[in-house]
């Protein structure tokens, strides 16, 4: 199919962008990389009067790495990020989840903040957003905002991007101590959206006993769903917690729903094979950074 008639826009400033989707208001729609609208697009399923090219907005294009996050524009590639050493160095989970993101070609295309700004609760990075407790930067011609991730998703295919606002960038923080992150997932096919994925985060102390544990799931619920494991692995050592107690909170605490791919109790099945598999591996990861022989 093809998509509906729409207007083209091509600001050549950030200013002239946000004052552009200022006049335009909810007949605006932003593309950057249009791996996820232009499909929507050409399935109508989305049908703005407006389309608003930032691609030339070459300030939107930046990969900054700091001893306390990792920001990155609204224009910057999915594929950058992955092979960004620096990045991936500071926060290895961006690179355990990109990797899953589609298919090379998409990922030289498609943008981070872009996948992030379309909310689909199968997405991996708004989980990765969410289990860092990140953010995401919002611009308008009146001002700018910040909203954290826990805020940010609010059901599947929408966010807290209000009309005539442009998500400038998002801000992944990194973890403090001696933590390892894991990202894990199972499709059908490489490439395909998860039945079920998740991230997680496992923080060690100086003992190497686990002092926190969380994941966040895709495909697990409406929005990214997170679930702490604190409580029933705190105090372990690394290599003798008993991660099968967390899978059992992981299937209770998830509330997937049946499609064409997968049932409900199938979903929930993997929910807890895959979390005991990924708070081992997170804690294997988090020892090899302490540079303490595991």
């Amino acid at each position: 199919m093809k998509p509906s008639a729409f207007e083209y826009n091509r600001p050549e400033t950030l200013t002239e962008a946000l004052d552009v989707l200022a006049e335009l208001g909810p007949d605006g729609k932003v593309l950057a990389g249009g791996q996820s609208l232009v499909p929507l697009l050409n399935m109508r399923l989305a049908a703005p009067a407006h389309l608003v090219d930032v691609n030339r907005l070459a300030e939107l294009s930046r990969v900054e790495v700091t001893p306390d996050a990792v920001t990155v524009g609204a224009i910057a590639r999915h594929a950058e990020i992955e092979h960004h050493a620096d990045a991936s160095r500071a926060l290895p989970l961006l690179r355990q989840a990109l990797t899953h993101v589609a298919h090379p070609t998409i990922r030289n295309r498609g943008t981070t903040v872009g996948s992030i700004v379309h909310a689909d609760p199968a997405g991996e990075m708004p989980s990765v957003l969410v289990l860092l407790g990140g953010s995401v930067q919002l611009a308008s011609s009146s001002g700018s905002r910040t909203v954290a991730a826990e805020d940010f998703f609010l059901a599947p295919l929408e966010s807290a991007t209000e009309a005539g606002e442009l998500a400038t960038s998002v801000t992944f923080p990194i973890p403090a101590g001696h933590t390892g992150t894991a990202w894990l997932e199972v499709s059908r096919r490489h490439g395909d959206y998860a039945m079920c994925g998740l991230g997680a985060l496992v923080t060690l102390d100086e003992d190497l006993r686990v002092a926190s544990a969380r994941a966040t799931y895709v495909s697990m619920g409406p929005t990214p769903v997170s679930v702490d494991f604190t409580g029933s692995v705190v105090g372990r050592s690394y290599d003798s917690a008993d991660w099968s107690d967390a899978a059992r909170l992981a299937v209770e605490s998830v509330e997937p729903e049946e499609d064409i791919h997968a049932t409900a109790e199938y979903r929930r099945h993997l929910a807890g094979v895959l979390t005991g598999r990924a708070l081992k591996a997170a804690a294997a990861h988090a020892v090899a950074r302490t540079e303490v022989p595991a």
